[in-house]
């Protein structure tokens, strides 16, 4: 077990500032040391913000730094896998920021090279906005409220505006840096396996409207990473799940899952929106018999919250093991993410 850890950060992004470096800085005993980012001005702005000792533009001297004991990675995808694997064979654990890696191959190098390092700990950041009401729903589903899963529904909507001319061309519109990913997809699909596990097949179709783009400079780019997605599923634990993702659709609806099963129906709804971003999401559900939804509650010992960088602490302590998000649920998620794409450019049904 160890009391006090040392922490390096290589890529500074949002979810970075926001959460991982001022948490992890709030646990006893640990010391966030050292940060590099994508170059030597914004290193220093985050340096100072947060009072941390050491700045670079290069990551290899936060890896190569013997006193430091994990690495958080909070760089875009292109990066995961080398940073991950390096960090790993210098003997430092590691706290990867989603999406795990660019493709699955990638992603199962990562925890291949993370089963050869059992004493160190690798965790991937969760997708957050179901944790609220995780517990409840797997509750609900093992007790059998809802059946045998007959079908799995839902629209994910990134506003619900009509698609607009000159949009900006976003780093997640670049495959060179996202990989396969596609909106939110994938934090969507993590979700989805905590509560029915995954899929065994996947028929998909994409569209990318919003073309061309404008990047930094001001220059057209066009992108083929779709922002409007299809997704027809075989589940493996039986039925099938229906799923839209879409950023182009005018006047859509929040973005909702309905759980359909022999029993009864779940309901997840997204009514409103945080300050910091995140969803505030709704339970209903009717079982056999009623005939209208109800507001299902949540008990307070089920609510869960963001706690990703206290789990990490505790798991290099020996306090509690990973649950959000271990390598190998990573691994799933890329695999369905490569499915999904490879089923849209062939068009045909991918066995997982």
């Amino acid at each position: 077990m160890t009391d006090n850890i040392r922490v390096g950060v290589i890529g500074a992004g949002g979810n970075t500032i926001l959460k991982h470096i001022p948490l992890l800085q709030k646990i006893d005993g640990v010391e966030v040391v050292s940060v590099a980012n994508r170059s030597i001005k914004s290193s220093r702005e985050v340096a100072s913000q947060f009072e941390i000792k050491n700045y670079y533009d290069n990551w290899i001297n936060v890896v190569d730094d013997n006193s430091i004991d994990a690495i958080v990675i909070g760089t875009w995808p292109y990066m995961h896998k080398r940073l991950t694997i390096e960090s790993l064979e210098s003997g430092k654990h590691v706290l990867c920021e989603a999406g795990m890696s660019m493709n699955t191959s990638e992603a199962q190098e990562m925890l291949d090279c993370s089963q050869m390092y059992p004493n160190l700990i690798s965790q991937i950041v969760p997708a957050p906005h179901t944790l609220p009401i995780d517990k409840t729903i797997k509750r609900l589903i093992s007790s059998g409220y809802i059946g045998r899963l007959i079908n799995l529904r839902g629209i994910v909507t990134a506003g619900n505006d009509f698609p607009k001319e000159n949009e900006e061309f976003h780093w997640r519109n670049n495959r060179d840096l996202s990989g396969n990913n596609v909106m939110q997809m994938g934090i969507w699909y993590e979700a989805i396996m905590r509560w029915v596990g995954p899929a065994k097949t996947v028929l998909s179709n994409a569209q990318t409207i919003n073309n061309p783009r404008i990047d930094e400079q001001g220059n057209f780019v066009f992108t083929d990473v779709p922002d409007h997605l299809d997704v027809l599923c075989e589940m493996i634990a039986g039925g099938t799940a229906n799923l839209q993702f879409t950023m182009v659709s005018g006047m859509a609806p929040e973005s909702e899952i309905w759980i359909h099963g022999t029993e009864g129906t779940i309901v997840i709804k997204t009514e409103t929106t945080s300050d910091a971003g995140a969803p505030k999401l709704v339970l209903l559900g009717a079982e056999k018999g009623q005939t209208k939804l109800e507001e299902i509650s949540v008990p307070t010992e089920e609510t869960g919250a963001w706690r990703v960088e206290e789990e990490f602490i505790n798991a290099i302590r020996g306090k509690e093991n990973i649950t959000h998000t271990s390598f190998t649920d990573g691994v799933k998620y890329m695999k369905f993410t490569d499915a999904i794409y490879d089923s849209y450019i062939a068009g045909e049904k991918i066995y997982i």
